[in-house]
């Protein structure tokens, strides 16, 4: 997006919403591991992709974003329960810092995501996997 396009207020309330709907997919499926993440872009993005461009492209942008931190989650919970187990607990000490850092980094991200694309602000996740082009 260029910084002389600036997309309307219902575009880009839509592209806040697409960042936002990720919070609300791990809120509601923490019980489960919080793959709900993904569901809110890719349901954003499947119903405003063609009619809404700033939306599209946002909405992917979350979306990838979501899928690389649910696949960087899938692979810590694998390493860090083998690394707790043969330390018989110990390893805790370690691992539930570096997870709390990681769930921030992750909130943090979301949050100045929306609010960029509040502002009609095309945002780029630091780290992602670009999967859906």
């Amino acid at each position: 997006m260029s910084d002389a396009f600036s997309p309307p207020a219902h575009e880009r309330q839509w592209a806040m919403f697409a960042h936002l709907s990720a919070l609300v997919g791990g809120l509601l499926t923490s019980v489960v591991g919080g793959w709900g993440t993904f569901a809110g872009p890719l349901i954003i993005w499947l119903l405003k992709k063609d009619g809404m461009p700033f939306v599209d492209d946002q909405a992917k942008e979350a979306l990838n974003f979501n899928i690389t931190v649910a696949l960087i989650a899938l692979v810590m919970t694998g390493v860090f329960g083998f690394f707790t187990v043969i330390t018989l607990g110990l390893g805790l000490i370690v691992v539930i810092p570096v997870v709390g850092a990681f769930v921030l980094a992750w909130l943090v991200l979301t949050i100045i995501a929306a609010i960029r694309a509040n502002e009609g602000l095309a945002y780029r996740y630091p780290f992602a996997l670009r999967l859906i082009k």
